[in-house]
């Protein structure tokens, strides 16, 4: 994991039954060194889970880094396709700014 501070967080949150959890997280573990190597301003990624549901915060250099990963190839045609089966809605996606 980069030393580098997030200026941002990309913060995704997922309804995932229980039983589809573990094929979540290798979603998740299969991503993520590409995401750290190849998204511009990218800096770290971590899996929290959670009794009612599960998040994916992923720290950025800036907003717009943030963003851009958002309509990043990455993004849209693997780990969304991959993920997709096993939402039980659509996930809530947010940007924040570190602020101080």
């Amino acid at each position: 994991m980069s030393t580098k501070k997030a200026e941002a967080y990309l913060e995704i949150t997922m309804k995932i039954k229980e039983e589809n959890r573990a094929a979540a997280a290798g979603v998740y573990t299969k991503y993520r060194a590409p995401f750290l190597d190849t998204i511009a301003g990218a800096i770290s990624k971590e899996l929290l889970v959670r009794a009612d549901d599960v998040q994916v915060l992923h720290g950025f250099a800036s907003d717009a880094a943030a963003e851009a990963y958002l309509t990043s190839e990455l993004f849209n045609a693997d780990v969304v396709v991959a993920l997709k089966p096993y939402f039980e809605e659509a996930p809530c996606v947010r940007i924040y700014s570190v602020v101080g």
